[in-house]
């Protein structure tokens, strides 16, 4: 299973009622972030989630309100005598940024490392989860990011057994991993493994215009996680001039991707209740919710 929790809705600016922009996941004993404005921790200690299985950290862009939490979440994973190191991903320019971070940080007992995307897409594996990243439309490099977690074929327990192989290479096998036997025989995951099983798929996009990268990599997501920074329709114009979205906007890209539900946020400062205008979003793709600081789900692999 995965938990999922918006841990801030907000944009721009954090307000009394709203924390800035972070994602956080949770899988199988290692939590990672998108994103961390200000707040994040505080978001974080009212939610009752730790930081400190925190492997990995990424950034859509730059701009304050999606990293300006970084040195306080850097001081508090330090203080916890964390010694693993922690990767940081995010647009070409990221060690610049963070090392002009730490001088308000500057010892930390553990090793930070960088993973700078400077193409349109790029894709990685790192502690189970399989990431893939894309270039989004803003005013600045930005990129959101699809979150999947695979779950493999089901182990035949019969078919190790007919092909006498040893018990202790099961678990191996089941991992993807090729034993050989004392008698030299060689074992294979596709010997005992069946097809591959529908996964798991989170994406989380922020700060753009529409742009069809959003509809290719949300395709089929159980959750797809989407600003709507204006509610009203009459704000497209100012969407457009600060390369933003509206929420129904939001709900016909989810619409075309084909994707499980929708959650929007960062939200205006002005946009006080976005609950008043969901309506808007919800003609277009009924499955849609108004996120909030907190707002947390479990996702769980397909029973068969």
């Amino acid at each position: 299973m995965l938990d999922v929790c918006l841990l801030g809705s907000g944009g721009m600016m954090p307000l009394p009622y709203r924390f800035l922009t972070s994602l956080m996941l949770r899988y199988n004993g290692s939590s990672m972030l998108i994103d961390c404005g200000e707040a994040t921790q505080v978001a974080m200690k009212k939610k009752g989630w730790s930081p400190n299985p925190i492997d990995l950290i990424c950034f859509t862009h730059y701009h304050a309100d999606h990293i300006s939490g970084l040195p306080g979440m850097l001081l508090t994973l330090g203080n916890a005598e964390r010694t693993e190191p922690l990767l940081l991903v995010g647009p070409k320019g990221l060690e610049r940024v963070v090392r002009s971070l730490l001088v308000i940080a500057p010892e930390l007992p553990f090793e930070i490392k960088y993973r700078e995307i400077t193409g349109q897409e790029d894709a990685f594996e790192y502690k189970g989860y399989h990431i893939e990243a894309f270039r989004v439309n803003h005013n600045v490099t930005c990129y959101g990011y699809s979150v999947r977690i695979e779950r493999a074929g089901r182990f035949h327990a019969e078919k190790a057994k007919a092909l006498d192989i040893p018990l202790l290479f099961w678990s191996h096998l089941q991992k993807g991993e090729t034993c050989t036997g004392e008698d030299g025989r060689v074992f294979t995951p596709d010997m005992v493994m069946g097809e591959r099983r529908k996964g798991l798929k989170v994406t989380y996009v922020t700060d753009t215009r529409p742009a069809d990268s959003i509809t290719e990599h949300a395709e089929d997501s159980d959750l797809f996680i989407c600003e709507g920074m204006y509610g009203e329709p009459d704000q497209l114009p100012k969407a457009k001039e600060h390369k933003h979205m509206t929420f129904t906007e939001a709900a016909t890209l989810a619409k075309k991707a084909g994707a499980g539900e929708l959650w929007l946020t960062h939200y205006s400062p002005s946009l006080r209740d976005p609950r008043e205008f969901l309506h808007y979003a919800k003609e277009i793709f009924p499955n849609t919710k108004a996120g909030k600081d907190g707002r947390t789900v479990i996702l769980n692999f397909d029973e068969e």
